[in-house]
């Protein structure tokens, strides 16, 4: 069973900086990819970042260059860094993972088994 935590999220105003962390356990180090996603209230879930076990990273169009998914050595936390922010950067966002891993880092939610319980980032203008 794979467990994600995500913490970080808060207030900010727009222009501002938040580094959200996902801990994960369970997973299997040599196969996996962990992703970003948001949901903003009555949006659809969309896709941030994703990660694999080769530190390879997929992004979508609306965070490239202000946004940057990395993770630790250990590979049992996964950060977004997330740069001027704007206010429609505001959803709770949720870490997902997918392990054993057979595709590259994905952004798409139905390529995730296990999710966490997120984290609310509200960016005020």
């Amino acid at each position: 069973q794979v467990l994600l935590v995500e913490s970080g999220g808060g207030s900010v105003q727009a222009g501002g900086s938040l580094t959200l962390s996902c801990a994960v356990s369970g997973h299997t180090k040599k196969s996996y990819y962990i992703g970003w996603f948001r949901q903003a209230p009555g949006m659809r879930r969309e896709g941030v970042a994703a990660i694999d076990e080769h530190d390879f990273t997929r992004y979508a169009e609306s965070v490239k260059g202000r946004f940057v998914i990395s993770q630790d050595n250990a590979k049992t936390t996964v950060y977004l860094a997330m740069n001027n922010l704007k206010p429609e950067d505001s959803a709770m966002y949720y870490c997902a993972a997918e392990s054993p891993a057979l595709l590259p880092p994905q952004i798409t939610d139905d390529e995730y088994t296990y999710w966490g319980q997120g984290t609310e980032v509200t960016v005020s203008s």
